[in-house]
């Protein structure tokens, strides 16, 4: 696979990399052995860009990735890892983690304080069992971002100055946050949940131009809209964003799986190459839970997609210029 360096930092990805919320258990409990498959297979196919987050299953994510990595040259591969959240340990007493199907061991506390920051990479360095983390994440800070932007983030470039890390940025689904964040510090990527996809293109009008403009790179993820877009046919009932998808989403999405098809293409196909078109997207980022999901999307991943798909999809007015 191709490999593209993330903005000013000497750190370098994959244009297909592999998401880790599945592996946490994400909606649907996941044993070790499927998640190592999954993991084994990502690499075999040539992935060579690993995400995962504390928030991820409480944990596990980040340990069953650090497992992989045990057994591969740390310095072949790209890590990235996300702070904001601590993890304490607690009693689970039967339960189950919120959205992640795994006992609830450990409760999240919200922490974008310099201290937090370095309390959450060191145990992310435990939990990992790596010695270095490539790329660095405020995560999920749309409700503290002031807190995130005056205390999180120069502990994230204290910590790229140290060469802890080797790049650092944001991953969230508010591209006006994000652009904020690009044109107020010195970032080197951000992580967009879901805000430029064939069905949602508004990070095109505010975060993509200020990347492109800042030499920020983009790294798109959730660019299924969490199921919308995952399927050659979405059904009545996929998902859009986590939640039931619209009547009319749904029906755009169709029509989009329409043109597709006149082209010989897919939807999942089409969903993973829209966000490469743009200059400032260095790549992909799809959570994947199973080896059979690894080898479909890397499948879908190098599809050949015409150049006449997009300008049909924008005759019809179903993608943004």
């Amino acid at each position: 696979m191709r490999t593209n360096r993330l903005g000013q930092s000497a750190v370098a990805v994959t244009e297909l990399g592999f998401g880790g919320g599945p592996l946490g258990g994400l909606f649907e409990s996941l044993d070790d052995d499927t998640a190592a498959a999954a993991l084994a297979a990502a690499w075999d196919s040539g992935i060579r860009y690993y995400d995962t987050s504390p928030h991820y299953g409480i944990g596990v994510s980040e340990r069953r990735t650090g497992a992989l990595l045990r057994d591969r040259p740390r310095e072949s591969c790209t890590l990235s890892t996300k702070v904001g959240r601590l993890l304490v340990p607690q009693d689970p007493d039967g339960r189950t983690d919120e959205s992640f199907q795994v006992p609830a061991t450990h409760r999240r506390v919200w922490d974008f304080s310099r201290d937090g920051i370095l309390r959450s990479v060191e145990d992310s360095l435990e939990r990992m069992g790596v010695d270095r983390i490539d790329v660095l994440f405020l995560h999920d800070a749309e409700e503290r971002f002031e807190t995130a932007l005056r205390d999180g983030y120069p502990a994230l470039a204290e910590l790229r100055a140290q060469g802890v890390v080797g790049a650092v940025g944001a991953g969230m689904y508010d591209s006006a946050l994000l652009t904020r964040l690009v044109r107020e510090t010195d970032a080197d990527v951000v992580m967009l949940s879901g805000r430029y996809t064939l069905l949602d293109h508004s990070a095109g009008g505010d975060l993509l131009p200020a990347c492109a403009e800042r030499g920020v790179s983009v790294l798109a993820a959730s660019v299924f809209n969490s199921g919308l877009l995952a399927t050659p046919r979405p059904a009545d009932d996929a998902p859009f964003d986590y939640a039931p998808a619209a009547p009319e989403l749904v029906r755009r999405a169709r029509r989009i799986a329409d043109v597709c098809a006149a082209h010989g293409v897919t939807l999942p196909q089409a969903a993973l190459a829209f966000p490469r078109r743009h200059p400032a997207v260095a790549g992909v980022v799809v959570g994947m839970r199973s080896a059979d999901e690894v080898h479909r999307n890397v499948r879908d991943f190098g599809a050949e997609i015409p150049p006449g798909l997009w300008s049909d999809l924008q005759g019809q007015n179903l993608l943004a210029e």
